[in-house]
């Protein structure tokens, strides 16, 4: 049997932590290894249990959720964060995306839809809500003509895309009728143009520079 997905449940709604706690208790490849409210008590847990995912609130009262991420690595987190949420403005949601987010789930979305999101960031792979995708990439489009532009070739900007809508390297190369180490290869060539070094941060770089691509030529 594989070993157990070790979570951490980070939210101030009682309710919404019973419930999400009971749901992936009963898939059995995850354990709850805890549930607070609260950022602070979020990094008790963390310096003190292994913990591979967390599922964290941007609303916690008097600290956002995604103050969590820099307090985090000073102590050695090196699991997997997934936002769920119930809403998080773009500026936001890019600096989630910037700070080590796997992706941004949102709580109007079925429940059981979030298994799907959460073997999605486990695997190493993004997801952003569906009901996000079309604000966050219509809220940055003025900050385009700003950012300084990349010059991609059109697979780089298709892996770039496919990136972006969570697709894996596998599905990537499927789409575009390529091999999956021709995808690792245009996503090593991403990650030197673009000077990032996570998936999640070429999401935010995707959104800010080149959204217009996709949203002029569909």
């Amino acid at each position: 049997m594989n070993q157990q997905i070790r979570v951490l449940i980070v939210d101030d709604h009682t309710l919404f932590r019973e419930s999400l706690s009971r749901l992936l208790e009963s898939e059995t490849e995850y354990k709850i290894v805890g549930t607070c409210a609260s950022v602070d008590d979020a990094l008790e847990i963390i310096a003190e249990e292994e913990i591979d995912l967390v599922l964290l609130d941007y609303e916690l009262g008097e600290q956002p959720g995604t103050h969590m991420f820099g307090e985090a690595k000073k102590i050695g987190f090196a699991g997997r964060v997934l936002m769920v949420t119930g809403g998080m403005s773009n500026t936001a949601m890019l600096h989630a995306l910037d700070n080590g987010t796997s992706g941004i789930f949102l709580k109007n979305s079925p429940l059981v839809e979030l298994i799907q999101a959460i073997r999605r960031v486990i695997m190493g792979e993004i997801w952003i809500d569906p009901g996000l995708t079309k604000a966050l990439l219509e809220g940055t489009r003025h900050r385009n003509e700003q950012a300084p532009q990349e010059v991609l070739s059109a697979r780089e900007r298709k892996v770039l895309r496919f990136v972006f809508e969570g697709l894996s390297n596998k599905e990537i190369g499927q789409q575009l009728a390529i091999s999956e180490g021709s995808v690792k290869a245009a996503l090593q060539q991403l990650f030197a143009r673009t000077g990032v070094r996570t998936r999640s941060q070429l999401v935010r770089i995707a959104v800010e520079r080149h959204s217009d691509d996709w949203l002029n030529h569909e």
